[in-house]
């Protein structure tokens, strides 16, 4: 099992605040007849690689360490607290532990390390702390989690409030949602009712018949070389005024209005970002369930484009049609907002606020937030330059009205194993209209949709790709095969390493 971040969770903010670094849970899955169900599959929504099964007599436990003992889950918990400048750590069983300090620029202001790290240890860090230390790193064998410090006595974990939102489900019963509310749940009891189990498939397709786009095939496209796409983004960022649009790095909580509702976001501005030339933007979409600050902490991007200084946002979803939490409004399912017009709006409000190249703003998401890049490259492809979506395709009611202003390039992650939105398409399994394309019939959506010709080729990253298409935009689907190597089951955040060298290469025309 592969659990890409060891995940904390804040259980208050107060004078000595507590912050587990996991989440575990255990209990029993069985029917309405108190029928204890094996061999039922759980997956998670909002955090990736989440995969266990149930065993005999219904038995399951997994917890955020990759531990699916059925015996129950790990009830012990790292946990960081912050008083009056003293750091204290309890509960620590690591070989290696690393504690850094760091100010708002990146800079580490001081680095400990422990071998064979066990029990309690306390660190005096007010030094540290009156230097502006904004951030602690703690890493755990290899595992890191970060914390912000919110003055002498409080701490702040990055992704603060998620917790695992899991799907059970097994053929012949109706899917079933179960959202932990506590960070160590034990003698959980799930119980599934019979229905239409989820292997229920779409027999409909939405992929045009014709080979030629809306917009019409020119005999003579061909693909933006690298070298028209750098001397297009040189002559634009020297078109860009940057006065006066320096920012502080760091995580900024930030709102805008929309429809007279206050929509918020996270805005990342990295220590690289100095505001003396034009940068490009991404916005990423959270899962269902999840929040901005949790994708902020998950996603894969970030590590690759904070070096660049590229400015990156996290929006928050909102709720009203879902059961499973914030999501996105990405036609039946699952919220009632105008999210186009949210981002819309959010991103014009950056622009005013930092120096961004509105030619080189792209958009990337995982499990729902998937969805919902998959979505925006419908309807918003005047703002975003090229999409990255993972864990999800577009459905038959938005793909049915997608109507892309221009040919977009999109690269696609999915797993032949996910167990959230299956690779083959079809109906979620939980009555909310959703019914996906699957992995393939989106990728060939997506080539119908932008004009390309020809079959699609292998690339360098192992990907299929269609390359010949309308105003040298490509189509890419990278699709990862394994069940026990780099992924759980396939429901996985986007890898960065590829998705971000993607995208960048384009910009609008």
């Amino acid at each position: 099992m592969h659990f890409p971040k060891l995940w904390g969770i804040a259980s208050g903010i107060a004078l000595s605040s507590s912050l587990a670094f996991g989440w575990s849970i255990s209990g029993v899955v069985m029917d309405n007849t108190s029928q204890p169900l094996p061999g039922v599959s759980i997956d998670g929504f909002n955090i990736a690689g989440i995969h266990a099964t149930s065993g005999e007599g219904g038995v399951f436990g997994l917890s955020s360490d990759g531990s699916t003992a059925l015996n129950g889950a790990a009830s012990l918990q790292m946990s960081a607290q912050f008083f009056q400048g003293m750091l204290t750590l309890s509960n620590v069983n690591a070989g290696i532990l690393k504690v850094s300090m760091i100010d708002a620029m990146g800079k580490i202001l001081c680095q400990r390390t422990f071998q064979n790290a066990f029990g309690n240890i306390s660190m005096d860090m007010s030094k540290y702390s009156a230097q502006g230390a904004k951030f602690i790193r703690i890493n755990a064998d290899g595992r890191n989690s970060t914390y912000t410090v919110a003055g002498r006595n409080a701490l702040l974990k990055e992704g603060d409030g998620l917790l695992p939102v899991l799907q059970f489900s097994l053929t012949g019963y109706t899917n079933t949602v179960y959202k932990m509310e506590q960070e160590v749940e034990t003698n959980v009891v799930v119980v599934m009712e019979k229905g239409n189990g989820p292997v229920a498939t779409s027999s409909a397709s939405v992929i045009p018949a014709s080979s030629n786009s809306i917009w019409g095939k020119s005999s003579d496209s061909k693909p933006a070389s690298s070298a028209t796409v750098a001397a297009s983004s040189a002559t634009q960022e020297a078109t860009i005024s940057c006065t006066g649009k320096t920012y502080q790095a760091g995580d900024h909580d930030m709102s805008v209005n929309v429809d007279g509702k206050k929509r918020t976001f996270v805005m990342h501005v990295p220590s690289a970002y100095k505001g003396d030339k034009a940068v490009p933007l991404v916005v990423d979409y959270h899962p269902i369930g999840g929040s901005g600050k949790g994708q902020l902490g998950g996603t894969q991007y970030k590590s690759q484009t904070d070096p660049e200084g590229v400015i990156s946002l996290y929006p928050d979803g909102t709720g009203g049609k879902s059961m499973m939490g914030n999501g996105w409004n990405v036609g039946p399912c699952c919220s009632n907002d105008d999210d186009v017009k949210f981002s819309r709006e959010m991103i014009k409000a950056v622009e005013e606020m930092l120096c961004i190249d509105p030619k080189r703003v792209y958009a990337t998401g995982f499990s729902m937030g998937g969805g919902m890049s998959n979505h925006v490259a419908c309807n918003m492809a005047d703002v975003y330059a090229a999409v990255a979506p993972a864990g999800m395709d577009l459905n038959t009611v938005n793909s049915a009205s997608c109507n892309p202003a221009r040919p977009i390039s999109i690269i696609m992650f999915r797993g032949t194993a996910d167990g959230v939105c299956r690779y083959s398409g079809g109906d979620s399994g939980f009555n909310d209209g959703l019914n996906f394309l699957g992995a393939e019939k989106n990728f060939k959506f997506w080539a119908e949709k932008n004009g390309c010709t020809g079959s699609p080729t292998t690339n360098s990253n192992g990907c299929q790709e269609y390359s010949n298409c309308q105003d040298g935009v490509k189509v890419v689907l990278c699709t990862d095969k394994s069940t026990n190597n780099h992924s759980a089951n396939g429901h996985d955040q986007g890898d960065g390493t590829v998705g971000w060298p993607f995208m960048k290469q384009f910009t609008l025309p």
